[in-house]
């Protein structure tokens, strides 16, 4: 049975969320699936997901949306559903699916949501949005957490019927790491680099991760932080770098197309978030075979085993992440150790061509339900 399904996203950026996006459809293999992406045009939107999908041009759509939350939205999604005969709906984020689920009803075609994870919310809107996407979550065929964390935080928390949940692991564009290190970015020198990439952004706490560089540079003055990514974080970030005195120590590169290149680069990886799904970039440090460190959060802990495939510390100890870079830097042989056990583990489970092929057996199984249900 032929599905087309039309991905939605409100893309902000090129992120976690927008990259899965392209990692699932670049990995689809089932001549059977015909996707579809479609995003919100609306004040500042990125359309970057849609220039760097591998999606011919005629499966891309952009509907027109007046403001940040335009209820208009939802008739111009209808119709677009059914011009294009979609049988799947399936969003990404709390806008996309409040939207997107309600144009699916109206549309009789069947929905999915994947909850990328969940954010620590100080602004209203966002958390109204996030009020908003949970009690859509209720009105999904399916709703596909990322990890087993994201699953019980949707029963727990949100009440969603456990038989509306059907699990799908996080996937990495493992190709796409490959690519990047054809040509990898040079070192510049000898210094010991602490590198990040992903946004600048509330949750990712990186607050943190400069807290534990200035005890590790302390000790270690020929060291440095590299912060890739940008956020509405990127201007406090800087100013607590300068506070604690580091800041001829802190990179702030922003945003870079070539980010994935910049990870041989880095003699470990940082991650000290408080909130994650499973995190892609950890995903694609692994790839690309850098030791990583983490705080020892739900949704980490499916990476990286403490000691085999990468090191985690308890969730805020800053003290006990620098001491972990300080045995890592004079131990070269365990960082390549686990860098490998790492790289090894992500290939086994975690490559977007098995999450694409899950997918595709879920959307097969809906529409053999939705075809039973009409007979």
């Amino acid at each position: 049975m032929s599905v087309k399904v039309l991905h939605l996203i409100c893309p902000t950026g090129y992120y976690g969320a927008e990259r899965w996006v392209n990692a699932l459809v670049g990995a689809n293999d089932d001549p059977n699936i015909e996707y579809h992406l479609a995003i919100t045009d609306e004040p500042g939107a990125s359309d970057e997901v849609l220039e760097r999908t591998s999606l011919a041009a005629r499966y891309h759509h952009r509907v027109p949306m007046g403001s940040k939350f335009d209820l208009r939205v939802i008739a111009r999604l209808v119709t677009l559903l059914k011009e294009h005969r979609i049988d799947v709906l399936h969003s990404h984020g709390y806008k996309s699916d409040i939207l997107g689920v309600a144009a699916a009803r109206l549309a009789g075609v069947v929905s999915v949501c994947t909850p990328h994870g969940f954010e620590n919310a100080n602004d209203w809107r966002l958390k109204t949005y996030m009020w908003l996407g949970g009690k859509s979550f209720h009105w999904f065929d399916r709703v596909c957490p990322l990890s087993g964390d994201i699953a019980r935080e949707l029963i727990q928390r949100y009440q969603v019927d456990a038989r509306r949940i059907r699990q799908i692991d996080n996937g990495v564009d493992l190709g796409e790491v490959e690519r990047a290190l054809v040509k990898p970015e040079p070192r510049r020198d000898s210094l010991f680099t602490i590198g990040y990439i992903g946004q600048l952004i509330s949750r990712k706490n990186l607050t943190a991760t400069l807290e534990a560089f200035a005890h590790f540079y302390g000790r270690h003055p020929r060291s440095r932080l590299v912060l890739i990514g940008d956020g509405e974080e990127r201007s406090g970030l800087e100013h607590r770098s300068s506070e604690l005195g580091i800041s001829g120590a802190v990179e702030f590169l922003g945003f870079r197309d070539d980010r994935l290149g910049f990870l041989p680069t880095f003699d470990v990886f940082a991650l000290t978030s408080s909130l994650e799904g499973i995190p892609r970039c950890l995903m694609e440090a692994m790839a690309a075979d850098v030791c990583v460190t983490a705080f020892d959060i739900p949704g980490v802990d499916q990476l990286v085993d403490n000691g085999r495939t990468g090191v985690l510390v308890s969730n805020g100890d800053t003290l006990a992440l620098s001491r972990a870079w300080s045995e890592l830097a004079a131990a070269p042989a365990k960082r390549s150790e686990l860098a490998g056990a790492g790289r090894n583990w992500v290939y086994q489970r975690f490559s977007a061509s098995a999450m694409a092929a899950s997918y595709a057996s879920l959307y097969h199984d809906l529409m053999s339900r939705q075809v039973a249900s009409h007979a």
